[in-house]
Protein backbone atom coordinates (compact mmCIF):
# COMPACT_ATOMS: atom_id res chain seq x y z
CA UNK A 1 0.00 0.00 0.00
CA UNK A 2 1.71 3.63 -1.17
CA UNK A 3 0.70 6.09 1.01
CA UNK A 4 1.47 9.99 -0.11
CA UNK A 5 0.98 12.36 3.23
CA UNK A 6 -0.72 15.63 3.07
CA UNK A 7 -1.30 18.24 5.72
CA UNK A 8 -4.20 19.91 6.02
CA UNK A 9 -5.09 23.23 7.36
CA UNK A 10 -8.59 23.65 8.90
CA UNK A 11 -10.71 26.76 7.96
CA UNK A 12 -12.16 28.73 10.54
CA UNK A 13 -16.40 28.44 9.94
CA UNK A 14 -18.73 30.91 11.78
CA UNK A 15 -21.59 28.81 12.37
CA UNK A 16 -22.06 28.28 16.02
CA UNK A 17 -19.09 30.06 17.22
CA UNK A 18 -19.15 28.90 21.20
CA UNK A 19 -19.63 25.43 20.06
CA UNK A 20 -17.74 24.56 16.73
CA UNK A 21 -14.27 23.17 17.06
CA UNK A 22 -11.77 23.32 14.09
CA UNK A 23 -9.25 19.79 13.84
CA UNK A 24 -6.06 19.53 12.02
CA UNK A 25 -6.17 16.43 9.88
CA UNK A 26 -3.78 14.34 7.86
CA UNK A 27 -3.97 11.86 5.10
CA UNK A 28 -2.36 9.64 3.20
CA UNK A 29 -3.60 8.35 0.20
CA UNK A 30 -4.45 4.79 -0.67
CA UNK A 31 -3.40 2.98 -4.18
CA UNK A 32 -3.41 -0.65 -3.93
CA UNK A 33 -6.49 -2.64 -2.40
CA UNK A 34 -7.08 -6.46 -2.48
CA UNK A 35 -3.89 -6.82 -4.48
CA UNK A 36 -5.30 -4.40 -7.26
CA UNK A 37 -3.74 -0.82 -8.21
CA UNK A 38 -5.71 2.13 -9.39
CA UNK A 39 -8.49 1.46 -12.00
CA UNK A 40 -8.31 -1.90 -11.76
CA UNK A 41 -11.43 -4.45 -10.76
CA UNK A 42 -11.62 -6.00 -8.02
CA UNK A 43 -15.28 -7.88 -7.11
CA UNK A 44 -17.62 -6.03 -9.59
CA UNK A 45 -16.79 -3.09 -8.14
CA UNK A 46 -13.75 -0.77 -9.84
CA UNK A 47 -10.92 0.30 -6.89
CA UNK A 48 -10.45 4.08 -7.46
CA UNK A 49 -8.07 4.45 -4.42
CA UNK A 50 -8.88 5.90 -0.60
CA UNK A 51 -7.42 7.64 2.07
CA UNK A 52 -6.09 6.96 5.85
CA UNK A 53 -7.29 10.32 7.99
CA UNK A 54 -5.71 11.15 11.59
CA UNK A 55 -5.68 14.02 14.36
CA UNK A 56 -4.02 14.78 17.27
CA UNK A 57 -7.32 15.94 18.49
CA UNK A 58 -9.01 12.68 20.72
CA UNK A 59 -12.27 14.20 19.78
CA UNK A 60 -11.69 12.98 16.08
CA UNK A 61 -12.84 9.39 15.34
CA UNK A 62 -15.25 7.18 15.51
CA UNK A 63 -16.79 7.96 12.44
CA UNK A 64 -19.90 5.62 11.70
CA UNK A 65 -21.50 7.48 8.68
CA UNK A 66 -21.53 9.85 6.04
CA UNK A 67 -23.05 11.64 3.71
CA UNK A 68 -23.49 14.41 1.13
CA UNK A 69 -24.12 17.99 2.63
CA UNK A 70 -23.97 19.99 -0.43
CA UNK A 71 -22.40 21.01 -3.66
CA UNK A 72 -18.34 21.68 -4.52
CA UNK A 73 -17.77 18.24 -2.15
CA UNK A 74 -19.46 19.24 1.02
CA UNK A 75 -19.70 15.96 3.81
CA UNK A 76 -19.96 15.36 7.20
CA UNK A 77 -19.74 12.48 9.15
CA UNK A 78 -21.22 11.42 12.42
CA UNK A 79 -19.16 9.99 15.41
CA UNK A 80 -19.70 7.48 17.78
CA UNK A 81 -19.19 10.49 21.00
CA UNK A 82 -22.30 12.67 19.45
CA UNK A 83 -20.41 14.94 16.99
CA UNK A 84 -20.75 16.50 13.79
CA UNK A 85 -17.81 16.41 11.72
CA UNK A 86 -17.91 18.17 8.48
CA UNK A 87 -15.35 19.45 5.29
CA UNK A 88 -14.93 19.13 2.27
CA UNK A 89 -13.15 16.32 -0.09
CA UNK A 90 -10.10 17.57 -2.24
CA UNK A 91 -9.85 15.34 -5.44
CA UNK A 92 -6.48 15.81 -7.59
CA UNK A 93 -6.12 16.01 -11.14
CA UNK A 94 -6.18 12.47 -11.51
CA UNK A 95 -10.42 12.70 -10.08
CA UNK A 96 -8.30 10.95 -6.66
CA UNK A 97 -9.44 11.24 -3.33
CA UNK A 98 -6.36 13.48 -2.05
CA UNK A 99 -7.58 15.06 1.50
CA UNK A 100 -10.81 16.28 3.92
CA UNK A 101 -10.10 19.86 4.23
CA UNK A 102 -11.82 22.57 6.31
CA UNK A 103 -12.67 20.02 8.80
CA UNK A 104 -14.99 21.55 12.16
CA UNK A 105 -16.46 19.37 14.57
CA UNK A 106 -19.95 20.44 16.58
CA UNK A 107 -21.76 18.55 19.45
CA UNK A 108 -25.01 17.35 17.98
CA UNK A 109 -27.31 18.84 20.12
CA UNK A 110 -30.86 17.44 21.82
CA UNK A 111 -34.61 19.03 20.90
CA UNK A 112 -33.79 22.00 23.28
CA UNK A 113 -30.39 22.86 21.86
CA UNK A 114 -28.19 21.36 24.28
CA UNK A 115 -25.24 18.89 24.04
CA UNK A 116 -26.36 15.21 24.15
CA UNK A 117 -26.31 15.24 27.76
CA UNK A 118 -24.45 11.18 28.57
CA UNK A 119 -22.51 8.55 26.17
CA UNK A 120 -26.21 6.81 26.46
CA UNK A 121 -27.66 9.32 24.21
CA UNK A 122 -24.75 9.80 22.40
CA UNK A 123 -23.99 6.74 20.00
CA UNK A 124 -25.35 8.05 15.92
CA UNK A 125 -24.67 5.25 14.02
CA UNK A 126 -26.51 6.12 10.23
CA UNK A 127 -27.12 9.37 8.66
CA UNK A 128 -28.35 10.12 4.88
CA UNK A 129 -29.14 13.56 3.99
CA UNK A 130 -32.62 14.89 3.17
CA UNK A 131 -33.09 16.86 -0.32
CA UNK A 132 -35.83 19.17 -1.59
CA UNK A 133 -36.24 20.22 -4.52
CA UNK A 134 -32.36 18.49 -5.40
CA UNK A 135 -31.27 20.75 -2.53
CA UNK A 136 -29.65 19.65 0.69
CA UNK A 137 -31.77 20.58 3.69
CA UNK A 138 -30.95 18.54 6.37
CA UNK A 139 -29.60 14.85 7.88
CA UNK A 140 -31.76 12.49 9.30
CA UNK A 141 -29.66 10.36 12.10
CA UNK A 142 -30.49 7.36 13.71
CA UNK A 143 -29.20 6.42 17.34
CA UNK A 144 -28.40 3.11 18.95
CA UNK A 145 -28.68 2.62 22.69
CA UNK A 146 -31.66 5.33 23.15
CA UNK A 147 -33.03 4.35 20.39
CA UNK A 148 -34.25 7.11 17.84
CA UNK A 149 -33.81 9.12 14.54
CA UNK A 150 -33.78 12.86 14.07
CA UNK A 151 -33.47 15.32 11.67
CA UNK A 152 -30.99 18.52 11.79
CA UNK A 153 -30.92 21.14 9.81
CA UNK A 154 -27.97 22.05 6.89
CA UNK A 155 -26.37 25.25 7.20
CA UNK A 156 -23.39 26.36 4.49
CA UNK A 157 -22.63 22.33 4.15
CA UNK A 158 -22.58 21.98 8.06
CA UNK A 159 -25.61 20.14 9.78
CA UNK A 160 -26.52 21.18 13.52
CA UNK A 161 -28.89 22.48 15.60
CA UNK A 162 -31.45 21.32 17.62
CA UNK A 163 -32.94 17.57 17.12
CA UNK A 164 -35.96 17.38 15.19
CA UNK A 165 -37.21 13.90 16.16
CA UNK A 166 -38.86 11.75 13.99
CA UNK A 167 -41.45 9.15 14.71
CA UNK A 168 -40.26 5.64 14.09
CA UNK A 169 -42.53 2.30 15.77
CA UNK A 170 -42.47 1.01 19.05
CA UNK A 171 -40.69 -2.11 18.50
CA UNK A 172 -37.32 0.54 17.28
CA UNK A 173 -37.96 2.79 19.91
CA UNK A 174 -38.19 0.05 22.46
CA UNK A 175 -34.54 -1.53 21.41
CA UNK A 176 -31.89 -0.31 23.98
CA UNK A 177 -28.67 -2.06 22.89
CA UNK A 178 -25.83 -0.99 20.91
CA UNK A 179 -26.92 -3.46 17.88
CA UNK A 180 -29.95 -2.04 17.37
CA UNK A 181 -30.63 1.06 14.22
CA UNK A 182 -27.47 0.95 13.00
CA UNK A 183 -29.09 1.86 9.24
CA UNK A 184 -30.90 4.97 7.78
CA UNK A 185 -31.12 5.44 4.07
CA UNK A 186 -33.70 7.85 2.15
CA UNK A 187 -34.50 6.67 -1.34
CA UNK A 188 -33.96 9.05 -4.23
CA UNK A 189 -36.12 9.85 -7.34
CA UNK A 190 -35.94 7.82 -9.80
CA UNK A 191 -36.96 5.07 -6.50
CA UNK A 192 -40.35 3.27 -6.47
CA UNK A 193 -40.39 4.59 -3.17
CA UNK A 194 -38.78 8.23 -3.95
CA UNK A 195 -38.94 9.68 -0.58
CA UNK A 196 -39.24 6.84 1.80
CA UNK A 197 -36.70 6.53 4.70
CA UNK A 198 -35.47 2.82 4.90
CA UNK A 199 -34.33 1.88 8.70
CA UNK A 200 -32.57 -1.42 8.69
CA UNK A 201 -31.37 -3.33 12.10
CA UNK A 202 -28.18 -4.80 12.68
CA UNK A 203 -29.55 -7.57 15.50
CA UNK A 204 -33.08 -7.56 15.72
CA UNK A 205 -34.01 -10.35 14.19
CA UNK A 206 -37.28 -11.74 12.83
CA UNK A 207 -38.97 -15.36 13.78
CA UNK A 208 -37.00 -16.57 10.32
CA UNK A 209 -33.79 -15.06 11.83
CA UNK A 210 -33.78 -11.92 8.86
CA UNK A 211 -32.95 -8.44 10.40
CA UNK A 212 -36.00 -6.28 10.55
CA UNK A 213 -36.47 -3.14 9.03
CA UNK A 214 -39.07 -0.54 8.37
CA UNK A 215 -39.88 2.25 5.74
CA UNK A 216 -40.49 5.43 6.67
CA UNK A 217 -43.15 7.50 4.28
CA UNK A 218 -46.42 9.25 3.21
CA UNK A 219 -46.89 6.34 0.78
CA UNK A 220 -44.54 3.04 1.00
CA UNK A 221 -44.38 2.73 4.61
CA UNK A 222 -44.49 -0.28 6.96
CA UNK A 223 -42.40 -3.37 7.55
CA UNK A 224 -39.47 -4.92 5.57
CA UNK A 225 -37.01 -7.28 6.09
CA UNK A 226 -33.22 -8.29 4.85
CA UNK A 227 -31.88 -11.56 4.36
CA UNK A 228 -29.05 -12.34 7.24
CA UNK A 229 -25.53 -13.68 6.43
CA UNK A 230 -23.53 -15.55 8.27
CA UNK A 231 -20.42 -13.44 10.47
CA UNK A 232 -21.75 -10.20 9.00
CA UNK A 233 -24.13 -7.92 10.21
CA UNK A 234 -25.65 -4.55 8.11
CA UNK A 235 -23.91 -1.44 9.33
CA UNK A 236 -24.87 1.44 6.36
CA UNK A 237 -27.16 1.54 3.61
CA UNK A 238 -26.70 3.76 0.67
CA UNK A 239 -29.01 4.41 -2.42
CA UNK A 240 -27.77 4.08 -5.99
CA UNK A 241 -29.42 7.33 -8.36
CA UNK A 242 -31.19 4.37 -10.22
CA UNK A 243 -32.74 3.24 -7.06
CA UNK A 244 -30.79 0.37 -6.32
CA UNK A 245 -30.03 -0.12 -2.66
CA UNK A 246 -26.44 -1.08 -1.04
CA UNK A 247 -26.24 -2.28 2.05
CA UNK A 248 -22.83 -2.33 3.59
CA UNK A 249 -21.91 -5.65 6.05
CA UNK A 250 -19.12 -5.94 8.41
CA UNK A 251 -18.54 -9.18 11.02
CA UNK A 252 -15.26 -10.65 12.84
CA UNK A 253 -14.04 -14.19 11.77
CA UNK A 254 -10.53 -15.22 13.08
CA UNK A 255 -9.71 -11.84 15.03
CA UNK A 256 -10.13 -9.66 12.09
CA UNK A 257 -12.84 -7.99 10.24
CA UNK A 258 -15.12 -9.10 7.57
CA UNK A 259 -16.75 -6.57 5.33
CA UNK A 260 -19.10 -7.45 2.56
CA UNK A 261 -21.15 -5.08 -0.04
CA UNK A 262 -24.56 -6.07 -1.31
CA UNK A 263 -27.11 -4.37 -3.61
CA UNK A 264 -30.74 -4.68 -3.99
CA UNK A 265 -32.39 -4.11 -6.99
CA UNK A 266 -34.95 -1.14 -6.62
CA UNK A 267 -37.73 -3.08 -7.91
CA UNK A 268 -37.39 -5.36 -4.50
CA UNK A 269 -36.90 -2.76 -2.08
CA UNK A 270 -40.76 -1.88 -0.71
CA UNK A 271 -42.46 -2.47 2.46
CA UNK A 272 -43.80 -6.23 3.03
CA UNK A 273 -40.81 -7.69 1.20
CA UNK A 274 -37.56 -9.90 2.11
CA UNK A 275 -34.33 -8.21 0.76
CA UNK A 276 -31.62 -9.83 -1.12
CA UNK A 277 -29.02 -8.19 -2.11
CA UNK A 278 -26.12 -9.48 -4.89
CA UNK A 279 -22.68 -9.57 -3.59
CA UNK A 280 -20.54 -7.03 -5.14
CA UNK A 281 -17.54 -6.85 -2.84
CA UNK A 282 -16.11 -9.12 -0.12
CA UNK A 283 -13.02 -8.43 2.23
CA UNK A 284 -11.35 -9.19 5.42
CA UNK A 285 -8.09 -8.72 7.27
CA UNK A 286 -5.21 -6.15 6.97
CA UNK A 287 -7.42 -4.53 3.50
CA UNK A 288 -9.62 -3.23 5.61
CA UNK A 289 -10.74 -2.01 9.24
CA UNK A 290 -13.89 -1.89 10.90
CA UNK A 291 -16.00 -0.63 8.34
CA UNK A 292 -19.25 1.46 8.98
CA UNK A 293 -20.14 3.98 6.30
CA UNK A 294 -20.72 4.05 2.82
CA UNK A 295 -21.88 6.81 0.58
CA UNK A 296 -22.87 7.22 -3.40
CA UNK A 297 -21.75 10.67 -4.59
CA UNK A 298 -20.59 12.66 -7.40
CA UNK A 299 -17.20 13.72 -8.24
CA UNK A 300 -15.52 16.47 -9.65
CA UNK A 301 -15.01 14.47 -12.41
CA UNK A 302 -18.45 13.73 -12.98
CA UNK A 303 -17.68 9.84 -11.90
CA UNK A 304 -20.51 8.12 -10.09
CA UNK A 305 -18.34 6.93 -6.26
CA UNK A 306 -19.30 4.50 -3.87
CA UNK A 307 -17.28 5.68 -0.39
CA UNK A 308 -16.59 3.39 2.58
CA UNK A 309 -15.10 4.37 5.45
CA UNK A 310 -14.06 2.58 8.49
CA UNK A 311 -15.28 3.55 12.38
CA UNK A 312 -12.09 3.73 14.49
CA UNK A 313 -13.33 3.19 17.61
CA UNK A 314 -11.15 5.88 19.28
CA UNK A 315 -8.46 3.20 18.98
CA UNK A 316 -4.92 3.86 18.35
CA UNK A 317 -4.66 0.49 16.56
CA UNK A 318 -7.57 1.24 14.14
CA UNK A 319 -7.76 3.28 10.79
CA UNK A 320 -9.78 5.78 9.82
CA UNK A 321 -9.99 4.21 6.13
CA UNK A 322 -12.19 5.51 3.32
CA UNK A 323 -12.18 3.45 -0.11
CA UNK A 324 -13.58 4.67 -3.40
CA UNK A 325 -14.79 2.78 -5.69
CA UNK A 326 -16.73 2.57 -9.39
CA UNK A 327 -19.63 0.38 -10.89
CA UNK A 328 -18.10 -1.95 -13.41
CA UNK A 329 -21.47 -1.70 -15.96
Amino acid sequence: MSRRWAPIACLALLAQPALAVDVTVTSAQVSRFKGVGLDEPVGKLIFRGGLTLQSQDDMFGGLSSVTVTGPDQNIAFVTDRGQFVSGKFAYDQDDRLLSLIGVTMDPIQNSGGEPLPRQFARDAEGMDTVFRDGVPIAVRVSFENLTRVADFAITDGRPGGHAREIAIPEWLRDLRTNKSLESVCVAPPASPIAGSTLLLTEEALDESGNHRGHFLGQNDKGPVTYTNSPVVNPTDCAFLPNGDLLVLERGVALFSFVMNLRRVPAAEVRPGNLMQGELLLSAEGAEIDNMESIMVHTTPGGETRILIGSDNNFNDWQRQLLLEFALAE
